[in-house]
């Protein structure tokens, strides 16, 4: 059994991680209060903008399919090709203790990435988040960039400069679609993985519907000026979309994660004091045994 010094450290130990694990804890609900809003305010939004910007291109590409103009209909981000090479745009966190958050993100990454390679697809990969990064950087992937510490004071401008590095690329053909990986928020203690295709931006189920419908909308200004204007304000409000869920993803899994290390430490302390107490008795024990012993002695 470890002697009462020990165990008296070891409960000392124990409790200042369990008030800096309860002061992360307190700090992560706080900042998820704040990008829980965020993400509210911007999420109907972004989805709103994404279907129209559907239905428009929908409904210009069964018109030009008619008119035998597909090629020179739909704006260049929205057209489909081939894929030979693709690129991912996995976010996740700059620090730890979140967690399974990291993990899940780069999993699922890593899983996609092996599929498309397992079909003759070659992916690079362009991260948003040190832990991505180094896990990618560990598995031999191609990084084309590192946007480093971009969260630190997140607003558009962020992905803007995100969008301002990809859209040039993208349109002189270094990639034949972009997709990208993120924690989409749902709640404290749920966070949910999300792999999707951000260009060419796939059609929606209404939209397919509509090419044999004969409703018809009035547009202003024109459709082609609507969607010049629409796909790089997507693009833009879809990315800085992605960061908002994961940076709140990332709060509320800490949060969560924190408030289990606590109860773990306050556990542990428990079991430690019950320890140290049946220790401190064994202890009291063996003197009162020797005691006695010595007084029976000085008896005979």
């Amino acid at each position: 059994m470890p002697s009462l010094k020990a165990i008296r450290s070891r409960i000392s130990s124990v409790k200042s991680t369990q008030k800096i694990t309860r002061a992360m804890k307190m700090v992560a609900g706080a900042r998820l209060a704040r990008a829980q809003q965020r993400i509210t305010a911007l999420r109907p939004y972004a989805v709103k903008t994404g279907e129209v910007l559907r239905h428009v291109s929908g409904s210009m590409t069964a018109a030009a399919e008619a008119e035998g103009t597909i090629e020179t209909a739909l704006h260049p981000l929205l057209v489909t090709r081939p894929e030979k090479k693709v690129l991912f745009l996995v976010l996740s966190s700059d620090k730890g203790f979140c967690g399974a958050f990291n993990s899940n993100i780069t999993r699922a990454a890593e899983r996609e990435w092996r599929e498309k390679k397992a079909a003759g697809i070659e992916v690079e990969f362009a991260t948003l988040g040190r832990k991505g990064r180094d896990f990618l950087t560990r598995k031999g992937a191609t990084v084309a960039n590192d946007f480093a510490q971009i969260y630190d004071g997140l607003d558009l401008t962020k992905a803007t400069v995100v969008t301002q590095w990809l859209i040039p690329r993208y349109l002189r053909g270094d990639w034949d679609a972009i997709y990208i990986h993120f924690s989409e928020f749902k709640s404290a203690i749920s966070q949910k993985p999300v792999f999707e295709r951000m260009l060419p931006l796939p059609a929606s189920e209404e939209a397919q519907q509509d090419k044999g419908a004969t409703t018809e909308y009035s547009y202003e200004p024109d459709q082609k000026a609507l969607l010049e204007r629409l796909v790089p304000m997507y693009f833009e409000i879809s990315i800085f979309r992605a960061l908002l869920e994961s940076q709140a993803s990332e709060f509320g899994a800490r949060m969560t994660a924190m408030d289990a290390a606590t109860r773990n430490a306050k556990e542990m302390i428990s079991k430690l004091t019950l320890v140290y107490n049946r220790a401190r008795q064994a202890a009291i024990t063996k003197e009162l045994m020797e005691i006695i012993g010595g007084a029976e002695a000085l008896k005979e």
